[in-house]
């Protein structure tokens, strides 16, 4: 049986022993990212819609990166909104800037009514590359 190993980026783990939970589980040559948001230094919303976004991807960076991983490795994407009509747009430009060139990864977007005071979060599957 693959045993799972968390994986946590640098200088948040008050956040996830807060929630109980780890950042990601690695199990074999797949990292499973929990959902990552738009937060500030101190745990709390961005309140700017963008820059959570952005935020929310650059921790998904940092997750990836602490297990070896870039963005390049990203097989499947989930991502949750509070009001997908109006903010995918938005999204849609962050993700540009940051997932770049096909081939891209799947991709579900699911409309939601709560996200603990963010706007967004997403969360990732990704294969560790050998050696990593």
């Amino acid at each position: 049986m693959t045993q799972r190993e968390a994986i946590f980026p640098a200088n948040r783990h008050a956040l996830y022993e807060f929630h109980r939970y780890s950042a990601a589980i690695r199990s074999g040559d797949l990292l499973f990212v929990s959902g990552q948001v738009g937060s500030r230094s101190d745990g709390s919303p961005e309140p700017d819609f963008e820059r959570q976004v952005q935020l929310a991807f650059d921790n998904l960076g940092a997750v990836l990166k602490a297990a070896g991983c870039t963005l390049e490795d990203v097989v499947d994407v989930t991502t949750f909104h509070t009001d997908p009509a109006a903010q995918i747009e938005i999204v849609m430009a962050v993700r540009e800037r940051v997932i770049g060139e096909p081939p891209y990864p799947n991709w579900t977007a699911v409309g939601v009514n709560w996200l603990a005071g963010f706007d967004f979060e997403i969360k990732a599957i990704a294969r560790i590359p050998q050696g990593a």
